[in-house]
């Protein structure tokens, strides 16, 4: 395949951000659907994408906590685990009380990861920074620290050929957002993560504000894009709400689709 149409959802969005970087030739089409901020996830406090600190504390594989890695490893398909990934996606991907036809397919999907220091949840470094860890080197945790994608966002905007981007997002989505239910700042303002040292330092990352400063630097260098949002869906608003994103998609693909 020489040239394609590319979609990305959540960590994947984070991947179309690299690849637009990268091979923007090879792309006819970009589509992103609730994307992690280009500036990756944790860790960062403002639309630039400044780190809370120097040293990236607060992203990365040190913060997947052991409750959950125990639930992948033992297969927990349990609603009753709050650190279970039947209840993560019932709370955290889907917006309730929508289940969706094939949850046990897309579960069983998900308990699937490889658990090491090299897969799921990667390795850490420990900081003297709140919450105290730093990313490693291993694992999609830690790839998506803003250590290690920051600079994606100046080689992106300028790469050359632009790509028209359509950005779709759910409205109830809690999982990428300025307040994000799984930010170390979101659970340090309720008390869940002891010592957050205050907005002033760590405030929560203002992902959607990040992504959409980011595409506007794109637009004016060139490109185009366009954010939609649906209403009552949450983190995959494809799986949600199929109709209204297939009429959005399919039209991105018809306008983009010869080059």
């Amino acid at each position: 395949i020489d040239r394609a149409h590319l979609v990305g959802n959540s960590l994947g969005g984070m991947v179309v951000w690299q690849l637009l970087a990268d091979a923007p030739d090879r792309l006819l089409s970009v589509t992103v659907v609730d994307p992690g901020s280009p500036y990756g996830f944790g860790g960062t406090k403002d639309e630039a994408g400044t780190p809370c600190y120097a040293d990236y504390a607060g992203s990365g594989g040190g913060l997947i906590g052991a409750p959950v890695v125990e639930a992948v490893k033992s297969g927990d398909r349990s609603l009753e685990n709050p650190f279970g990934y039947r209840s993560g996606l019932r709370r955290l991907v889907f917006r309730p009380p929508f289940v969706p036809e094939r949850e046990e397919d897309l579960l069983s999907s998900s308990l699937s990861i490889h658990i090491s220091e090299q897969g799921f949840p990667g390795d850490k470094v420990m900081s003297p920074n709140w919450p105290f860890v730093t990313p490693g080197v291993w694992g999609a945790a830690n790839a998506l620290s803003p250590k290690y994608v920051t600079a994606t966002v100046a080689q992106m905007i300028a790469a050359q050929p632009k790509r028209n981007v359509l950005w779709v997002r759910g409205c109830d989505d809690l999982s990428v957002s300025d307040n994000a239910a799984a930010d170390m700042a979101t659970l340090g303002a309720l008390g869940l993560v002891p010592g957050w040292p205050g907005a002033e330092i760590y405030p929560p990352q203002p992902m959607l504000k990040q992504t959409r400063a980011v595409l506007e630097r794109y637009s004016a260098a060139g490109g185009s894009f366009r954010e939609v949002v649906i209403d009552e869906a949450g983190h995959v608003p494809f799986i949600e709400k199929p109709d209204e994103f297939n009429v959005l998609f399919h039209a991105h693909l018809v306008v983009n689709g010869k080059r």
